[in-house]
């Protein structure tokens, strides 16, 4: 699917369709000349995800969805977390494991998928602890 404005910039509020729409080309130079012949002139690349919004509106939705942070359970200020716990493993866990289970939930947790921050941060220090306490030589006993 292309889009194209050609009278104004498209914005998402008020929510400014495109000027004209179509589909059927099969790569984005082909869209880029249907969209020029459609306007009769030359135009302007807009960001893509412009055409992801008014594909959503087409469909009865919002043009930019607006997403609920997803986030790590985070201990009261001044309180210790287990490591552990936050990533959902336990002290037996192969370090193979706490890695999988880091990557699991930073996806989850992480700002650019929707998380906050915080808890991002907590996330991160629980599995950067995991690794350099296990990666410590072992103290030698008498």
């Amino acid at each position: 699917m292309w889009c194209a404005w050609w009278t104004g910039e498209p914005t998402a509020k008020p929510w400014r369709a495109p000027d004209a729409w179509g589909g059927g080309a099969e790569s984005e130079d082909q869209a880029r000349t249907m969209a020029e012949e459609v306007a009769g002139r030359p135009l302007e690349r807009v960001d893509d995800h412009w055409a992801g919004a008014f594909r959503r509106v087409r469909a009865g939705m919002k043009p930019f969805p607006t997403h609920t942070p997803k986030t790590v359970d985070a201990a009261p200020p001044n309180k210790p977390v287990d490591p552990y716990r936050l990533l959902g493993v336990t002290s037996e866990a192969t370090l193979d494991d706490v890695k999988a289970a880091f990557r699991k939930k930073a996806l989850e947790s992480h700002p650019d998928h929707g998380g906050s921050t915080e808890a991002f941060i907590a996330l991160k220090r629980a599995y950067d602890g995991i690794v350099k306490r296990r990666s410590r030589p072992q103290k030698r006993t008498r």
